[in-house]
């Protein structure tokens, strides 16, 4: 390749990449050929072919500036991947009429009134009224007895797990119930624990006993007792992700291991499910001894979830609001889930069809081979797995579509599968 090709690519790469952005003056040609120790008739060459494929513009007397071509490639890309994703049934989404917004903002104003106490860094625990807050919450709702200094709030289930990574013993094995499981077996491997799938010897055993696969299967009170015996037995630490336990309509509502067990249950839930995903707020149920732990390096924490939605949090337990919440998100997706499992099974009443326990997804099963790329060029996200048998599942949430939208989404199913 010669030297102005090889200039050419460098810089076009910087301007495609946002490095030189659109308006940005590019350095003179004289200039340029001393920083890269070229000859001026190299660097003229290369500019002259950038300004012939549109990506930099000779100004008279002001020198060459940087188009706006990487806007439009940007734009293009991004209109593109909105187009692929118009219909999301991944359950990654929230429904615009499960939320009232305009109530959440009124409590986010509230917090933000309380300007001395914004001044500060929040506790690496997290906000105190918050912790006591969701201690009465989760005694009440799961039968989950914890004083507020055992809760740990974070922004996510994800940098909660971070954090008792760095509390546990690394030379330890963890167990997860599937490979499904990709955030949490990834930090934990990033610690450098001996990761293991459905290995009920391991040290400490993950489980989401509301959510144990991607079926959303939930584990039956007899498996719990099961779980619970053989842990003490064995010694072992239980991690409790009680993910989408207020779900729960297909069958009987079960104790959290934590109520079950002794002291070697670590509980975890998190409040982005029954508000909306953006609300990053999450809690951690620390045993005595990894509480007493924590405080003694308390000082390499620090807090990740912002103290402004902390407070607003805590307000809005209080005042009622999240149980009325809880009962209108679980009578809407539930309705929702039933009508779109109506429509699917008069669309395709040949195929194997079924809602999971937890009444958030519709599982269909294909005989033949189909890719999730066959479903993003019809404007679709859809969860598959294929199975060793050869045929496909679709794993599908309308949680977050529009009903006026379910007749053409199926008709959408219908020509990927045809």
């Amino acid at each position: 390749m010669k030297k102005y090709e090889q200039l050419y690519n460098s810089i076009k790469n910087m301007i495609l990449t946002n490095q030189l952005k659109a308006g940005q003056k590019v350095p003179s040609i004289r200039k340029t050929a001393q920083i890269y120790n070229l000859s001026v008739t190299t660097v003229q060459n290369a500019y002259f072919e950038l300004c012939a494929d549109g990506y930099i513009i000779s100004k008279e007397k002001s020198g060459y500036f940087v188009t706006h071509i990487a806007d439009k490639a940007e734009n293009k890309q991004t209109k593109s991947k909105a187009k692929s994703a118009k219909y999301d049934l991944t359950g990654g989404i929230a429904d615009s009429d499960v939320f009232d917004i305009s109530l959440w903002q009124r409590y986010i104003k509230s917090a933000l009134r309380q300007k001395e106490r914004l001044l500060s860094y929040s506790q690496p625990k997290g906000e105190y009224d918050l912790r006591c807050a969701v201690s009465e919450y989760i005694r009440e709702k799961r039968n989950v007895t914890a004083s507020p200094d055992r809760i740990i709030i974070g922004a996510g289930v994800q940098p909660l797990l971070q954090m008792l990574c760095s509390l546990l013993d690394k030379t330890k094995s963890v167990s997860f119930p599937a490979k499904s499981f990709v955030q949490g077996i990834g930090i934990f491997k990033d610690y450098g624990f001996d990761v293991k799938i459905r290995n009920k010897d391991a040290d400490i055993i993950y489980v989401s006993p509301s959510h144990m696969t991607r079926w959303g299967d939930v584990m039956p009170i007899k498996r719990r007792l099961e779980l619970v015996e053989y842990s003490n037995k064995k010694g072992s630490l239980v991690i409790e992700d009680d993910y989408e336990n207020e779900f729960l309509y297909n069958v009987r509502p079960t104790p959290s291991l934590y109520a079950l067990g002794k002291d070697n249950v670590v509980y975890m839930g998190s409040f982005s499910a029954m508000l909306i995903p953006s609300i990053r707020i999450s809690f951690m149920v620390l045993t005595n001894e990894l509480k007493e732990l924590f405080e003694k390096e308390e000082y390499r924490y620090c807090q990740t979830a912002s103290k402004t939605e902390q407070i607003a949090l805590c307000s809005y337990i209080r005042d009622g609001h999240i149980n009325s919440q809880i009962r209108k998100t679980r009578r809407l997706y539930s309705a929702k889930t039933k009508k779109f499992f109506d429509l699917l099974k008069k669309a395709f009443p040949n195929n194997d069809l079924s809602i999971s326990e937890n009444t958030l997804q519709i599982i269909m099963k294909i005989n033949n081979d189909i890719s999730p790329d066959t479903f993003e060029k019809h404007s679709l996200k859809i969860l598959t797995e294929k199975k060793d048998s050869g045929e496909t599942v679709l794993i599908m949430s309308p949680a977050g579509v529009n009903q006026r939208d379910f007749d053409f989404i199926i008709d959408l199913i219908r020509q990927c599968l045809n």
